[in-house]
């Protein structure tokens, strides 16, 4: 290596940078824009499916879009509320269209044949029956949805269920970069707004690819497809830590300083209901406690595909 070889290193190599790679995803102008048309092209079809099976005018506008994390949204949600939780194919994540309880209310009226109005009703979960005619209609907003969602890439939703209070969701770690519609939905006198809620990443790098398919040669879209598929079989590999607990409590700094031996914990735990099995904060499956030989293990009764 020549002196003037070394002198040009030594200009170039500085110290290095600190980089914090919490910080949220960004998304690019362009790919703000095609998700923007993707949501309000599915308002406008929801605003047909919704006047045709209520039987009154429903309106739905998108009022914007979000890149926020998991935590930050889950925040700005009432304490109860409808939450619907979505199968996400083909990143098999579950995504979350939220109801105002005012808002749900009405829909269940006007399926009932009712007329469209403010009932004014304090938060209630749905019955078994109101359940049924709401999930078939949401069943069409999936579908809306997907279809939409095709000038973005092949996706598809499906209904998993629906829960009620977001703080114990676990849908996604806290700091998940998700993207969260929200919409303006006017059926009769009520106005209120529905937000949905999917994971960024699966989004995001749909788009990305779409972008690099357009630059790509055969040769180079062969070598590429070939990458993934060898990624995803070692990923598939990977050992990921895996816990089984009980439903947590919240308790007092004066309370935990006071712990000592034989004192006793009290759980918001029943004694019947199943353990969480949880991978990176997020409930998997549900599991009862026994034991294999010598250790303690658990056997999973439900997961949270079939619920």
């Amino acid at each position: 290596m020549t002196g003037q070889d070394r002198s040009r290193r030594g200009r170039g190599s500085g110290a290095p940078e600190l980089y914090d790679f919490t910080q949220p995803m960004t998304l690019t102008r362009e790919h703000s824009r095609a998700i923007e048309v993707a949501l309000q092209n599915f308002a406008r079809q929801w605003s047909t499916v919704l006047s045709s099976r209520l039987g009154v005018l429903a309106t739905v506008d998108l009022e914007g879009l979000e890149l926020t994390g998991y935590d930050a949204y889950i925040h700005t949600l009432p304490q109860s509320t409808t939450g619907v939780t979505l199968m996400f194919e083909p990143s098999r994540t579950t995504a979350l269209l939220q109801i105002p309880t005012r808002l749900t209310m009405t829909l269940v009226d006007c399926l009932l044949g009712g007329p469209a109005a403010d009932l004014g009703m304090e938060f209630r979960e749905l019955t078994d029956i109101e359940w049924t005619l709401m999930s078939d209609m949401l069943g069409y907003a999936c579908t809306e949805l997907g279809n939409a969602t095709r000038s973005i890439a092949p996706m598809s939703f499906s209904l998993r269920g629906v829960r009620y209070s977001p703080s114990f969701m676990q849908l996604a770690p806290a700091q998940e970069p998700v993207l969260v519609g929200r919409f303006h939905m006017s059926v009769g006198p009520v106005d209120e707004q529905v937000t949905l809620m999917v994971l960024a990443e699966p989004v995001v790098n749909a788009l990305r690819a779409a972008d690099e398919d357009n630059h790509r040669s055969a040769e180079e879209q062969r070598e590429h497809d070939l990458a993934v598929d060898m990624l995803t079989a070692r990923l598939t590999e990977v050992p990921i830590p895996v816990a089984v607990r009980f439903e947590g409590r919240s308790m007092t700094a004066a309370e935990v300083s006071g712990l000592e031996v034989g004192a006793v914990v009290s759980l918001h735990h029943s004694v019947d209901q199943p353990l969480d099995v949880v991978v990176d904060d997020v409930c998997v499956a549900h599991a009862a406690i026994g034991a294999n030989g010598t250790r303690v293990a658990c056997l999973v009764v439900s997961t949270e595909e079939e619920e």
